[in-house]
């Protein structure tokens, strides 16, 4: 388990402000930071596979203004065998497997809702493995998964005795 500092926390959140924020910019915004300091923590961050570096791509300005989330019963020994399927999908954009009334949870983007309907009805209900499928369409997203911080309170303390 990769230990949190604030350094490392205030680093994170702010690359998640900004993905292409600067090393300079980020120590000049932290205060007594070097950017020599920022750059080699994000370096261990990112070849340590502890975060990752990417552009978020908006479904709405391909037209895909649909989004729903879907959650999937399913026969016992399938779960994976269908969420993998899932995953496959062009218009899947999440997919995660679950313990209690539903087996998988996926999300995808449309168009429109006829879009969604028929990949309900005539791509996820047709898996074998699939005994019943729950929509509901998602108008308003407050907060995405990307857009998640680091909780301050994560921060172990350094050798200063400092969070």
């Amino acid at each position: 388990m990769y230990e949190f500092d604030k350094i490392d926390v205030k680093i994170v959140n702010l690359l998640l402000e900004d993905g292409r924020m600067s090393a300079s910019e980020m120590s000049r915004r932290m205060g007594d930071i070097s950017e020599r300091l920022i750059r080699y923590r994000i370096d261990r961050m990112v070849n340590g596979g502890i975060i990752q570096i990417s552009a978020v791509v908006s479904p709405e300005a391909l037209g895909l203004t649909i989004k729903a989330d879907i959650w999937l019963e399913v026969g016992a020994d399938q779960v994976l065998e269908v969420a993998r399927k899932m995953a496959a999908f062009e218009n899947v954009t999440y997919v995660a497997c679950g313990i209690g009334q539903n087996d998988v949870s996926i999300q995808v983007v449309a168009k429109d809702t006829a879009e969604v309907y028929y990949f309900v009805t005539e791509v996820v209900r047709r898996l074998p493995g699939v005994l019943k499928t729950t929509t509901s369409i998602v108008p308003i997203i407050l907060k995405d998964v990307y857009q998640w911080r680091i909780p301050e309170s994560i921060a172990k303390e350094n050798g200063n005795g400092e969070k």
